[in-house]
């Protein structure tokens, strides 16, 4: 069996290495059409000694296959500082640390008293027959205008750069609509569930967080897609575009921009859904029109390192968020020195502030000069650095992180049904199922386990 992939990023490589490890000798070719593999997993150190992360900042260790990945490339995972877990909410003009108990809920002045009270309303608040809810009607029915506000809203820019009053809720976060849906409260179904997972025994307590700690590599998170390259090899053809697909019987066809042919049993496409549809266009218009249409909005990561002498200590922790409301230029700021070692050198500190994304997407494709300013603006009034950045980097993305907008559930339906039309071609990525690494790396075993399914891994 002859599989081609399309596209080089985590979700394609991770693909082709789950397939491997099954069938050795399994025939893969992976088109890339970037000079580089990776995609959103996007690493470089400057020659001062910065190691800046264009997309990807890492992944959190709380599921066993990313591990498992690790281990089976050779790279070592590298866990974030302790300090990583403190971060932090600019709101009415200043920072406040997110609570991390319950008790430091009850004391925190991010929310009012009147809005602290209205989260606990939360065991008693009424449920909904709306299907597909959007997250900011959903935080706002359950939690409050407040939460939503100054907890959720900057939550939404901080995964998926994305617009609150937009993002299905149940497309974006599954598991708290599950509980929603099965204990009628969030509080009382965590409650139940921590009570569950003590009984048992489990190691993993369930919280209003994600959970896991934030884990990369020391030479950032390329090491391992670089890694997966090397060992993939001759393999990869990067700067190979993919112009049009067809099919013959049970085989497919893609034609790349060289005007060369490759032919394949299976296609598995891991590109981002826009490149996706344009690949599917003539193939079929209906499927690509559902793939064309889910959003992606422009973002821009700028890059601020900074000597220590000329700032001092700028925040102990990990960042922080801004809700919408503030009205200002940046979504949120991580201090990525503080993260994880090796970032910046010695002497100074990295600071990595995200624009755009769905809120103002304009402003992630301002010329340099002006995203530099308006980014020291906002770190001046939120964090009191006055002083020009020693190094400045900028990655953009014209199109960033796909949106899981309300109606995303009945679109990934509609493509189910149009893919049973075409036996052998696989849509993966994240667009679909999961934007963050673990998503794209527990999808690509699905994928695989799909085309080579069986008990134990290892095996044939």
């Amino acid at each position: 069996m002859k599989i081609t992939i399309v596209g080089a990023g985590i979700s394609g490589l991770a693909t082709a290495q789950a397939v491997l490890a099954r069938k050795p000798d399994a025939e893969i070719t992976i088109f890339e059409s970037a000079p580089r593999v990776g995609g959103k997993v996007w690493t470089e150190v400057s020659a001062e000694g910065f190691l800046c992360e264009g997309g990807v900042n890492g992944f959190l260790d709380k599921i066993p296959r990313s591990l498992e990945l690790c281990k089976e490339v050779g790279v070592a995972p590298l866990r974030a500082d302790k300090s990583a877990q403190k971060r932090y909410v600019f709101s009415r003009g200043e920072l406040h640390k997110l609570p991390e108990k319950p008790p430091e809920f009850l004391k925190s002045r991010l929310l009012t008293v009147p809005g602290r009270l209205r989260v606990i309303y939360e065991m008693i608040a009424g449920g909904t027959d709306d299907p597909d809810e959007t997250l900011a009607q959903f935080a706002t029915r359950r939690l409050g205008g407040e939460a939503f506000d100054r907890l959720i809203d900057p939550m939404a820019s901080g995964v998926f750069a994305g617009n609150a009053d937009e993002l299905s809720l149940k497309s974006c976060f599954p598991r708290i609509h599950e509980i929603e849906m099965e204990h009628g409260s969030l509080i009382r179904g965590l409650i139940k569930l921590q009570i569950k997972a003590k009984r048992e025994g489990s190691k993993n307590k369930p919280g209003p967080g994600p959970g896991g700690t934030l884990t990369s590599f020391e030479n950032g998170m390329s090491a391992l897609t670089d890694l997966l390259a090397e060992q993939l090899g001759s393999r990869i053809r990067i700067g190979s575009a993919v112009r049009d697909i067809s099919r013959a019987g049970q085989r497919y066809s893609v034609q790349l921009d060289d005007g060369s042919i490759e032919e394949s049993d299976r296609l598995i496409l891991a590109a981002p859904a826009h490149a996706q549809a344009a690949m599917l266009k003539t193939f079929d218009p209906a499927l690509s029109g559902l793939l064309g249409d889910i959003p992606y909005p422009a973002l821009s990561v700028v890059c601020f390192g900074y000597k220590k002498q000329r700032v001092g200590q700028v925040l102990d922790g990990f960042g922080f968020l801004i809700p919408s409301k503030e009205q200002r230029f940046v979504l949120g700021t991580i201090v990525d020195s503080n993260v994880f070692p090796g970032r910046a050198p010695e002497d100074s500190i990295l600071l990595r502030s995200m624009v755009g994304g769905a809120r103002t997407p304009e402003f992630a494709l301002l010329p340099d000069e002006q995203l530099i300013d308006r980014v020291r603006s906002d770190l001046q009034d939120i964090l009191g650095i006055s002083a020009e950045p020693d190094f400045i980097r900028i990655f953009r993305h014209a199109r960033a992180i796909p949106q899981y907008v309300v109606g995303h559930a009945a679109r990934l339906g509609a493509m189910d049904e149009q893919l049973l039309r075409h036996p052998g071609l696989i849509l993966t990525g994240n667009a679909f199922k999961g934007v963050s690494w673990n998503d794209c790396v527990v999808n690509a075993e699905k994928t695989a386990g799909s085309l080579l399914p069986r008990t134990k891994r290892g095996t044939d």
